[in-house]
């Protein structure tokens, strides 16, 4: 080792030991929040090799289901009239609405304005056309690479679904693994939709029925046991809804209980279970028509204090059920809380969810998911949450130096990595 080396580690050792001062620690925070590569733990992103599935681009940004429901209040097109149109012809008329005829304020508008900004594209044309020309000159590999490296991730959660139609086959012709990306056995279809899909089953080969009967526990596990071994996820994971109750003597909490619950056990995954849903409160807007609701968290203490040897990830979608949720967290240490879902990723109800959770669990859950259906949504999401949460951080390790323990850029350093890498590596158990 040369001196000037053995110099400069000296240095790195000291600046990372000395105590800050609480001028110091909202630039402090800021800097090693942009420093590390987060784990996204929840999207709807596909890697490379699931092809079309993955969704890219201006036209998929701008008819994000969130700009779906934000145009109907803000223009006269009927949904009806809205659907029969043409995928590029429905970004032009969000465009028009939401970006030339209003400013585009609001946190899902903004955020597309964010991605044209992130690529030097101008954000207040009458048309889409710049854009498209840059986005569909794109290389899909190397544009993942760039937006991962612009949203200061690693790595993508997917979400998985082995009774999709489009996705499954590519699953089972060998589609190729992408270390940017990590699968997820998703179970929407068995445990909420069992009646509409348990022939699928059926006709592959394991022997389930419609009621539940005979063998179908058993040969759910074994199907959701191949899969395991052909996707390798590293959770397995369902939406549920406000009205989830567990136990439960209908079809949903038999197939949990018999078949998901000791799959997991036997894979060594977590179960993560979203709740709070209200499906198609207003079905004519399809995708945008989805309600939140307070759902029952008694459901949840059962599973956690019934199946010890089950690991749970949760994300709850009603904002009066995260105190609530905190509260498991402190009595059950199977039980991760994970982001502010949907609704609630706001920046106003961030900062309140995040706020709470640390006060309450102290550095032990993982603030932020984005939750993406379109790649370049990572660049404003997490560019939003490190904007979000350095404040409160900051606040939080002022109050400690107020209160007489003084703080590092070491500590700092240990508890971002801890919330948005560590907790769920960890807790995932490295698969």
């Amino acid at each position: 080792m040369t001196t000037d080396t053995a110099l400069s580690e000296q240095a790195g050792s000291e600046r990372l030991s000395a105590r800050l001062e609480a001028a110091h620690l909202l630039q402090v925070v800021e800097e090693e929040l942009a420093a590390t590569l987060f784990i996204d733990v929840h999207t709807h992103l596909f890697m490379p090799s699931l092809g079309k599935l993955g969704l890219w681009g201006i036209d998929e940004l701008v008819t994000y289901h969130y700009l779906e429901a934000e145009l109907f209040r803000s223009s006269r097109i009927t949904p009806e009239q809205y659907w029969s149109l043409s995928k590029r012809g429905k970004a032009n008329t969000i465009w028009k609405a939401l970006f030339v005829e209003n400013a585009p304020v609001s946190e899902a508008t903004r955020g597309v304005i964010a991605v044209l900004r992130a690529f030097d594209l101008p954000s207040d044309s009458s048309d889409l056309n710049q854009a498209r020309a840059f986005f569909g000159a794109q290389e899909p590999c190397a544009h993942i690479r760039r937006v991962f490296a612009l949203a200061g991730i690693s790595e993508a959660v997917m979400t998985n679904d082995p009774l999709d139609p489009d996705e499954a086959p590519l699953w089972e012709h060998g589609a190729e693994p992408d270390s940017q990306f990590r699968p997820v056995l998703r179970l929407d279809r068995i445990l909420n939709k069992w009646a509409d899909h348990w022939q699928i089953l059926n006709s592959q080969g394991y022997g389930v029925y419609g009621d539940g009967r005979g063998t179908t526990a058993l040969e759910v596990r074994r199907f959701l046991g191949e899969w395991c071994a052909r996707m390798k996820p590293v959770y397995m994971a369902c939406s549920l809804p406000d009205t989830f109750a567990f136990p439960d003597e209908g079809i949903r909490g038999r197939l949990l209980a018999e078949a998901v619950l000791p799959a997991c056990r036997e894979f060594g995954v977590p179960l993560s279970l979203m709740i709070g849903v209200r499906y198609q409160v207003n079905p004519v807007l399809r995708l945008a028509g989805d309600g939140a609701g307070k759902a029952d968290l008694r459901a949840l203490e059962r599973l956690c204090s019934g199946y010890p040897d089950n690991r749970f990830l949760v994300s709850v979608l009603s904002r009066e059920n995260q105190h609530e949720l905190c509260v498991y967290a402190r009595k059950f240490s199977n039980l991760m809380p994970f982001g502010c879902w949907w609704f609630l990723n706001n920046p106003s109800i961030v900062e309140e969810i995040t706020r709470e959770r640390l006060e309450m669990l102290g550095a032990s859950f993982i603030p932020q998911h984005s939750d993406a259906r379109v790649l370049e949504q990572v660049i404003y999401k997490w560019r939003n949450t490190r904007r979000t949460l350095a404040p409160i951080l900051a606040n939080s390790y002022r109050l400690l130096t107020e209160d007489g323990r003084a703080v590092t850029r070491a500590d700092i350093r240990r508890d971002i990595m801890r919330l948005f890498r560590g907790n769920f590596e960890s807790f995932c158990g490295g698969n």
